[in-house]
């Protein structure tokens, strides 16, 4: 925090308060999730929360947290962008006059900072900074650490952009508070010493600590295993796996981070960590409650269900989009119905063909050693065929060797 009264303030008093989205994608991600929650719990304490879209510094690309320069996006995939995260936002903020005075803003810099002249930038905005105070922050000096990279100046510039946008808001909402990621902190305390030299008023800073991996990498949109909050790009069983995998060294950190769970439950959850770790209870309702919070409670009964049923007979209860849904990774083959009809198939030439094993030998050894399930039922004998019968959803077979090794026959 920028000012230690901040706490005062957000206990007992009202206020408004802004986080900043670059569209860089169409789709916000887990990186995200914890400054939307942030905002969230503001708005339950009575705050207003305005989320500010970045149709206009979505086309220069924050320096922060990065060592190359941004690829520029232009006026339309910005424009596509924004409306891709809009959904995602009115999950998490309640933007209908029902909320009174914490009714929730969604807005576009580009509103106003698509109408500012490079004149009037320059001097309103630029005046008040030194280029020394801009150097000695944190995401450009890594920059110039880096000689080969360097920055650009329209990079180099966003500070005092995201400053503007404090300024703005200040002036036109009465936001006295910008809230982000610990890599913002630079940022935002330039929009609060922006405010002060040119309204000779207070505004507050607030930053939480980045979203890490248990192995301390950082989640984000170009980051490898990126996790998207838009269900085309990550679906609800890919988001539930995650977190229901994730290590016990980081649960923890996670249900404070994205649950709104009650304090004697995270400590419930906390014990059943060191007491009894494989139950993963705590994963588990870490998975629950971020698939809830961001899809719905039917998507959470969709996953849950799968998830009981992936190594069980209950497979054969799901319904095709539920089955493509959690086997969207496996590798996956097609057979013709008429292989099917007729007495079926011997089901040791269908996984050869398969690729499930390396050979028809092999085949025979794995069903041997009871290492083969066919809709998660073990195959006790080599000589069993498969038919029509066998198929799930009207047109898919499911085999398995050993825990892992999954396959999925489609009919055609």
């Amino acid at each position: 925090m920028s000012d230690d009264a901040l706490g005062d303030v957000l206990n007992d008093g009202h206020l408004t308060a802004y986080i900043g989205f670059d569209p860089t994608s169409d789709s916000l991600q887990i990186g995200n999730l914890l400054q939307l929650c942030n905002l969230r719990r503001l708005q339950f304490a009575g705050h207003q929360p305005i989320v500010l879209a970045g149709g206009a510094t979505g086309m220069i690309g924050d320096p922060g947290g990065k060592s190359e320069e941004r690829n520029l996006l232009d006026r339309e995939t910005v424009a596509a962008n924004l409306e891709g995260m809009r959904p995602q936002l009115e999950r998490f903020i309640d933007f209908s006059e029902s909320a009174g005075r914490a009714r929730g803003l969604v807005l576009d810099n580009a509103d106003w900072l698509g109408a500012m002249t490079l004149i009037d930038y320059l001097r309103d905005v630029g005046k008040h900074f030194t280029v020394n105070q801009m150097i000695a922050k944190d995401t450009v000096k890594s920059r110039l650490d880096r000689p080969e990279q360097g920055i650009s100046y329209a990079e180099f510039s966003y500070m005092l952009l995201q400053a503007t946008d404090f300024l703005h808001l200040f002036d036109h909402f009465g936001c006295t508070l910008q809230m982000g990621a610990s890599d913002q902190w630079g940022n935002i305390t330039m929009g609060v010493e922006l405010i002060r030299r040119t309204r000779q008023a207070s505004a507050y800073a607030m930053t939480s600590p980045l979203v890490l991996r248990a192995d301390g990498t950082k989640f984000g949109k170009s980051e490898s295993g990126a996790l998207y909050l838009s269900p085309k790009r990550t679906s609800p069983w890919a988001l539930y796996q995650y977190f229901v995998r994730v290590e016990d060294s980081i649960v923890g950190t996670y249900l404070r981070y994205f649950t709104f769970l009650s304090h004697d439950e995270l400590l419930a959850l906390d014990a059943a960590v060191t007491t009894d770790p494989a139950k993963r209870e705590a994963q588990r309702q870490l998975a629950h409650e971020v698939v809830a919070m961001v899809h719905s409670l039917d998507d959470v009964a969709r996953v849950e269900a799968a998830a009981e049923a992936l190594y069980s007979e209950d497979v054969v209860g799901l319904d095709e989009a539920t089955l493509l849904m959690v086997f969207e990774d496996a590798p996956s083959s097609e057979i013709s119905r008429d292989r099917l009809s007729n007495g079926g198939i011997d089901l040791v030439e269908l996984i050869a063909d398969a690729g499930l094993v390396g050979s028809r030998s092999q085949a025979r050894t794995t069903i041997d050693q009871g290492g083969l399930y066919v809709n998660n039922r073990r195959v006790e004998e080599a000589a069993a065929r498969i038919s029509t019968e066998d198929l799930l959803a009207g047109r898919y077979v499911l085999l398995r060797r050993g825990r892992r090794d999954f396959h999925l026959l489609r009919c055609q």
